[in-house]
């Protein structure tokens, strides 16, 4: 991933966030919030409600960032080591989703295939990738490409860019995702799979009990719990 040109924007983000973060630190939280992420990352100890507080003042008075601030600011985050920035980092992207284009997606790509886990992924897919899709069909193929990646967390990605689409879900996108990578070994990409095909159902359930029906053989159990399973 080729890191875009450091902008000023980013540089006042970036000192205001490791300033606010900093202070906030606790390293007694920091503790059990690296142990649920089985040790991939190393945490400040920020919790969720508090961060996302701390992040508003860090944006206070900005301007709105154009679409290279938002990729420089996320690709900067990437670079800290804690991983409170890459959750900014995330929220930053889907909060201004709307102002990213097709320029944005080899960084994307860089972003989902680096210190990659499901806690990042999931929001880069459904909140970030999932809306520049639905506005540039063009990209279609750049997810189909990543279907057939090597990379996992492409692969969870593309399963999972539909995910809030709900009635405007291209089903034969969705159906054909699943079907490429039914037979994946991959906790992530079975857990992903059931997932995508359990939201879709909310729409079109008929539709779901037929995919599943027709690829049980092939489906492991686990996207097939997920699949059927119903929303109390």
């Amino acid at each position: 991933m080729a890191p875009p040109t450091a902008q000023p924007f980013t540089e006042t983000v970036i000192a205001r966030l490791r300033t606010a973060y900093g202070a906030a630190a606790d390293p007694d939280r920091a503790v059990p919030m690296a142990a649920y992420m089985r040790q991939r990352f190393r945490f400040l100890g920020i919790p969720m409600p508090q961060r996302r507080a701390l992040s508003r003042d860090v944006l206070a008075g900005l301007p709105v960032p154009t679409e290279t601030d938002l990729l420089s600011v996320a690709d900067a985050c990437w670079a800290l080591e804690h991983r409170e920035y890459q959750y900014f980092g995330t929220d930053l992207l889907a909060r201004h989703a709307a102002g990213l284009t097709p320029r944005s997606m080899p960084t994307l790509e860089g972003l989902i295939a680096t210190k990659s886990w499901w806690d990042t992924i999931d929001a880069l897919a459904s909140r970030v990738v999932g809306p520049v899709v639905a506005r540039y069909p063009t990209l279609v193929p750049t997810l189909d490409a990543w279907i057939r990646a090597g990379n996992i967390w492409l692969v969870r990605t593309g399963l999972l860019h539909q995910l809030r689409y709900r009635k405007t879900t291209d089903s034969d996108r969705l159906f054909r995702y699943c079907s490429a990578r039914c037979g994946d070994p991959d906790f992530f990409v079975r857990k992903a799979i059931g997932w995508a095909l359990r939201e879709y159902a909310r729409s079109d359930p008929e539709a779901v009990r037929r995919f599943v029906a027709e690829n049980q053989g092939r489906m492991a159990p686990l996207s097939v719990r997920e699949a059927l399973r119903t929303w109390t």
